[in-house]
């Protein structure tokens, strides 16, 4: 079976949100922002999943679409958690880091997609 980047790094993506999550609620208190980012940190991955099954070119497109909204908001949450002083600039910036590659790769796979829907 061929690997699939963009599925493997959202769901080694997610698993980091997970972690994230629990520490936020046990150690710094935080259950609002928390959710959030759990939402729609664990959703990238799910819609690339749903992405790869998708029924035909335009279901593909549309699902990528809602990943790739997903993880703009989910870089939205890490910031502000940074910001509010819930996350370290060192946890902020792997995280970003990671997730700003995903954003690329979902952008490219996005633009390709485009030209070959749109000749």
């Amino acid at each position: 079976m061929k690997s699939n980047v963009v599925l493997e790094k959202s769901y080694q993506f997610a698993i980091r949100i997970v972690k994230l999550y629990k520490f936020l609620c046990e150690k710094k208190m935080e259950f609002v922002l928390s959710k959030q980012l759990l939402r729609s940190g664990t959703s990238v991955g799910a819609n690339v999943e749903e992405a790869v099954g998708a029924q035909s070119e335009k279901d593909f497109f549309a699902k990528l679409s809602i990943a790739y909204k997903e993880a703009r908001e989910t870089h939205y949450w890490i910031r502000l958690l940074t910001d509010t002083d819930y996350l370290s600039k060192e946890q902020s910036e792997s995280l970003l880091h990671d997730l700003d590659e995903i954003l690329r790769i979902i952008g490219s796979i996005q633009k390709t997609m485009k030209s070959k829907l749109n000749p």
